[in-house]
């Protein structure tokens, strides 16, 4: 009910982000996720993975680890109306290169993370 009523409040003007969160118990594959949506898989009350199609729009399927005792790991946390906030920054080493921060649902685009070539076609 929440995404439905923030997508509402952004076509208004009145909320701005570029990402919501949804959940899931167990990793989507490909077809589940949606541009615009990062998936946190968790078990319970523990946060696992997250993961969401890349910006950039290479199509590739970006999957953040959450697990504390892991590295690379990140952090995420939501505000009221689902928009995440992801720490540290997320940087694709595949051909697209994207460097983006995400905070309260605004994707920024770091200094040369921005893919130049024009995206493929989801996958």
């Amino acid at each position: 009910m929440k995404n439905i009523i923030s997508r509402l409040l952004r076509r208004l003007h009145l909320l701005r982000f570029d990402v919501l969160t949804t959940r899931a118990s167990t990793l989507p594959d490909r077809s589940m996720l949606e541009a615009g949506k990062l998936t946190i898989v968790e078990s319970g009350d523990v946060k696992k993975w997250a993961c969401m199609k890349c910006p950039g729009g290479c199509g590739e399927i970006i999957s953040l680890s959450l697990n504390p005792n892991q590295r690379p790991r990140w952090q995420v946390s939501e505000d009221f109306w689902a928009r995440p906030t992801i720490h540290p920054s997320i940087h694709q080493k595949n051909e697209c290169g994207c460097h983006f921060w995400i905070k309260t649902g605004q994707i920024t685009w770091c200094r040369g993370g921005r893919p130049s070539k024009r995206p493929k076609a989801d996958r």
